[in-house]
C-alpha cells in the first residue's frame, strides 16, 4: 500500500548534476517479481565501495559502478521485500537493468484482549519545546529515535507516530516512516515492523505532525521500538551518492530534544548503514530527533 497525505505546496528539487568521470555507469529499474511493478523509494548500496542510491516513485535508479575492485554487490533494500545482491563489475556499463525482488513473507502476531484493559500509553518525547539545532537529511538517510518502554509495561499495538517538524526548510516536503525493532548490532534499528510505505507530509513547520498507524496492526516489542523519518524525492526524480558531495540537503527539518542521559538516535546513510548519535549539550543531556509515539497498554 503506498499512502500519501495531498499537500498544496510545490518545490523545485535541486538534484546533482548528472555528468561524472567514471565510465561505469549501473542504471535501470527495481521491481517486484510477481506483479512486475515498480517498488518506489528502495535503497541501493555498492558493498565494496559504501555509495548508494535511491529510486524514485517509479523505482528508477542511476548511479556509478565500481572503481575500487574488479567486481562488487549491488544490494537492493526494499521495504517488504527480501535483501537482494546482483553482481555487477568494473569498466562495464550496465544500462536498463531489471532487478526483480521477492516479497518478504511476515508471521504477523495477533494480541487479543477486552477492550476494557487496553490503556494508551505515550512512550518518547515528552516537551513541547525543541532544543536548539536542526536535523537534515538527504534522500535516503534517516534518523530513527528509540521509544524506550521504560516503565516495562506490556505493550499492543501502536497507535500513532509523532514528529516535532522545525519551522525552517521545506516542512511539507514528503517523508517515508519507517518502524523498526532494536535487533540490530548493538539494539540498532534492523527488522520492519511497518511493512508498508507511508509517505505523509506535515500541514506546516514548527509544531508536532501526528500519523495514525492504527490500520497497520503493529505490534510494539516490549523493550521498545524505533520511529524514524526518511528523505525521500519526489516525483520522477532520483538520488544517488556519486555525483555530487556538495548537493544542498532539502525538505523537512526535524528539531532535536534534550530530555534524556542516554543517546537513543540513530542515523541511516546509502551505502553506509546505522551510526549511532552521540552528540550531548548541557548537563551532559544527550542530543535525540524529538520523536514520540502511542501504543496500547496492556492491564
Amino acid at each position: 500500500m503506498f499512502q500519501r497525505v495531498l499537500f498544496t505546496f510545490t518545490f523545485c528539487l535541486l538534484l546533482p548534476g548528472l555528468s561524472i568521470a567514471q565510465e561505469t555507469r549501473l542504471s535501470g529499474r527495481i521491481i517486484d517479481k510477481k506483479t512486475k511493478e515498480p517498488i518506489p523509494f528502495s535503497s541501493i548500496g555498492l558493498k565494496e565501495e559504501q555509495s548508494g542510491a535511491l529510486t524514485n516513485e517509479i523505482g528508477i535508479f542511476q548511479m556509478s559502478g565500481p572503481t575500487k575492485n574488479a567486481q562488487d554487490s549491488l544490494i537492493v533494500l526494499a521495504l517488504g521485500y527480501e535483501r537482494t545482491a546482483v553482481l555487477v563489475k568494473r569498466g562495464a556499463s550496465q544500462a536498463d537493468m531489471v532487478i526483480e525482488v521477492s516479497k518478504r513473507i511476515y508471521e504477523l502476531a495477533e494480541i487479543k484482549v477486552q477492550a476494557s484493559k487496553v490503556k494508551d500509553l505515550k512512550l518518547g518525547a515528552r516537551s513541547n519545546t525543541p532544543g536548539d539545532g536542526m536535523i537534515q537529511g538527504m534522500p535516503g538517510s534517516q534518523y530513527a529515535f528509540f521509544v524506550k518502554n521504560e516503565k516495562g509495561k506490556k505493550l499492543g499495538n501502536v497507535r500513532s507516530v509523532s514528529f516535532y517538524i522545525g519551522e525552517h526548510g521545506f516542512p511539507r516536503e514528503p517523508f517515508r516512516v519507517r518502524i523498526y525493532a532494536p535487533d540490530g548490532n548493538y539494539s540498532s534499528p534492523n527488522s520492519d515492523l511497518l511493512t508498508e510505505n507511508v509517505v505523509v507530509s506535515a500541514p506546516g513547520g514548527g509544531q508536532w505532525f501526528t500519523i495514525d498507524l492504527t490500520q497497520y496492526n503493529i505490534v510494539a516489542p516490549d523493550e521498545g521500538f524505533y520511529v524514524a523519518m526518511e528523505w525521500i524525492v519526489s516525483g520522477d526524480k532520483f538520488y544517488t551518492t556519486n555525483f555530487d558531495d556538495n548537493y544542498t540537503p532539502y525538505g523537512q527539518i526535524m528539531r532535536p530534544t534534550f530530555e534524556f542521559k542516554e543517546s537513543r538516535t540513530w542515523s541511516y546513510t546509502l551505502g553506509k548503514g546505522w551510526t549511532l548519535m552521540t552528540m550531548s549539550g548541557a548537563g551532559g543531556l544527550r542530543y535525540n530527533a524529538m520523536i514520540k509515539a502511542e501504543v496500547d497498554m496492556i492491564k
